[in-house]
């Protein structure tokens, strides 16, 4: 079971990157189901979820939550609302579900990292086929934070994303790598030398800070792309403060997907 402290709005910033990643994902999909899955001891960042997605996506999307303790579920059912929001017990089996998305944030932080495939595999083998697991951490407040892409296949991409407005360096977002990096960012790393290469660009785009926040973030994925970083998103969420890469530039050494 997790801590289970939440705040409103600290998953926005995934669940935007969700809408606008996996969106069409969504709108195909027969039966459009989304679990989050170990949302806390409040339900709340799962209602903004649903209505997210059901505002940027399509509205007959459903999201169930789910959660191991039995109270925390209890205490969640008010804020349900059937058919497109519904409250459940369930861990990684995903309670015989069978979802086009899964994500599960702050969940596998306070696992050891030798759990985090095999819980990624029980994951994606639910999902429905094409399906997808975005699974990170972010900090208490939802200002900086990091995700991984998943299907049955394997990782597919690292996406780390800030509130520019209150950056002072992208070497924070180290502090929120998920559990599969956290402990690879040491020199020598592929993770090490993003957020380096980050950082880099940080510096040399100080001049740009006059122009704002944005303007100097631009500026800093152009130069991380320039050092030869396979960036795959576009200035449009670069502008979010959002930076993805493929995950065979950051795996760690020896990472494998059985």
């Amino acid at each position: 079971m997790t801590r289970g402290t939440t705040n409103p709005n600290r998953l926005r910033r995934v669940d935007n990157w969700i809408a606008a990643t996996c969106g069409d994902l969504l709108r195909d999909a027969a039966d459009p189901l989304v679990v989050d899955l170990g949302y806390g001891a409040s339900p709340v960042t799962v209602v903004e979820l649903r209505n997210r997605l059901a505002t940027a996506v399509r509205p007959d999307v459903r999201v169930v939550g789910l959660e191991i303790d039995p109270v925390r579920v209890a205490a969640a059912e008010p804020a349900a609302a059937p058919p497109g929001l519904t409250f459940g017990r369930g861990g990684f089996e995903l309670a015989g579900l069978r979802p086009v998305l899964v994500r599960a944030f702050n969940v596998l932080r306070q696992y050891a990292e030798p759990e985090v495939v095999p819980a990624w595999q029980i994951m994606t083998g639910a999902l429905r086929p094409g399906g997808v697991l975005v699974e990170g951490t972010c900090d208490e407040l939802g200002r900086i934070g990091g995700w991984l892409l998943v299907d049955a296949s394997g990782p597919r991409s690292l996406t780390l994303a800030a509130r520019l407005a209150t950056l002072d360096s992208p070497a924070v977002l180290a502090e929120r790598l998920p559990k599969a990096l956290i402990h690879h960012n040491v020199p020598g790393t592929r993770v090490y030398a993003l957020i380096q290469a980050l950082e880099d660009g940080w510096r040399a785009a100080a001049p740009y800070a006059t122009f704002g926040p944005r303007q100097r973030w631009r500026r800093t994925i152009e130069a991380t792309r320039a050092a030869g970083w396979p960036v795959l998103d576009r200035p449009a969420r670069w502008r979010l403060g959002e930076v993805s890469v493929p995950w065979s530039a950051v795996a760690p050494p020896g990472t494998s997907w059985p």
